[in-house]
Order: C-alpha cells, then structure tokens, then sequence
C-alpha cells in the first residue's frame, strides 16, 4: 500500500513559506503606511505565512488519516494553499466589515465542497 511522502519532506518549503511571510507581515505592519500597495502586499505576505504554517499540519493529517488514493505532494500543498485563501477571504471581507460567522461557514463548506470533489475526481483516474 503506497502512503504520503513523510512530514520531514515538507518542513523546508514550510519553514521558508511560514518565516517569510511572518517576518514580512511583522515588517509590513510595524514599518508602511496603509496605501493600496502595502494592503496587496499584506495579502500575499498572508498567504505565505498561513500555507507555510499549515503544510506541516495538512501533510501529518493526509499521512494519519490515508484515503484510498494517497495523497501526493501537489495534493498537500493544494490543501494548505486552500486554507490560506480561505483566511485571506476571510482578512477581506474583514477589511469590508462584511463578514459574519454564517458567510464563513458557507465559505469554508463551498472550499471544502471544491476539495471534495477534486479529490473524487482524482479517485476516479488513480491507478495502483
């Protein structure tokens, strides 16, 4: 039975993406004015600092709880960047004060719905 690729592979491009964007954000929120090219810059120091803290997280869960068709690196990775938009959506509509716990949860249900079914399809095409 094939598995996921262990933690430890992930931890180099976890620590690069998370120390990145944490330091950045720090940086960015201590050091510019807000202006429209600090606010695009703060979304992708965002998504840096959530995909890379999340990888390791995504990877241990992919590797504890296997499916039927084990999950690649790409598939890894696409998941942690799945939370990362999720919480940047979440930082704009913030930034909007638009956003409330019922368009959360529908946000996170329709993102989960796209990951089921990406994962359905890849099901469907994998060969042992």
């Amino acid at each position: 039975m094939q598995t996921s690729p262990p933690i430890r592979a992930y931890l180099p491009s976890a620590i690069v993406l998370a120390a990145s964007g944490w330091l950045g954000l720090a940086a960015l929120v201590f050091f510019a004015h807000p202006t429209a090219g600090p606010r695009w810059l703060f979304f992708l120091l965002l998504t840096m600092a959530i995909a890379g803290t999340a990888l390791p997280v995504v990877a241990f869960l992919n590797r504890r709880f296997p499916g039927p068709v084990p999950a690649t690196p790409n598939v890894v990775l696409r998941q942690a960047m799945w939370i990362a938009v999720y919480a940047d959506t979440l930082a704009w509509l913030q930034m909007g004060r638009v956003l409330t716990l019922t368009l959360a949860v529908l946000l996170f249900a329709g993102l989960a719905l796209i990951e089921f079914l990406l994962r359905l399809s890849e099901r469907s095409q994998w060969k042992p």
